[in-house]
């Protein structure tokens, strides 16, 4: 069995948006930034729960539509004076096919 799980089409995630991928370990937001990087977080803000995909993203980072907390797309940890962490996931890109893995490390 694959460790990669397959998104779609780089075109399927919004530029600074996110697309939700349901998993048995929950769900998983892939994000696209502006430069079509992608990053794979646990749909969840460690403050109080909000679903990061209904963020807003500005460059490698997404705001919480909740209470403003704003999230590193690259290691899941709270910027500024918050703190607290969401896991996230590797992602892989085959031309414009993209890919996530629950693996860690």
């Amino acid at each position: 069995m694959s460790d990669w799980i397959a998104v779609g089409d780089l075109n399927d995630i919004p530029q600074m948006g996110a697309r939700v991928v349901s998993t048995p370990n929950g769900d998983v937001a892939i994000f696209r930034t502006r430069d079509d990087q992608v990053f794979a977080l646990r749909d969840k803000c460690p403050h109080k729960g909000g679903a990061l995909s209904q963020g807003i993203v500005h460059g490698s980072r997404v705001t919480c539509p909740l209470h403003n907390w704003v999230i590193s797309l690259e290691d899941g940890e709270a910027q500024g004076f918050d703190t607290g962490c969401t896991a996230t996931y590797k992602t892989k890109m085959e031309g414009t096919s993209v890919y996530f893995s629950l693996n860690k490390g």
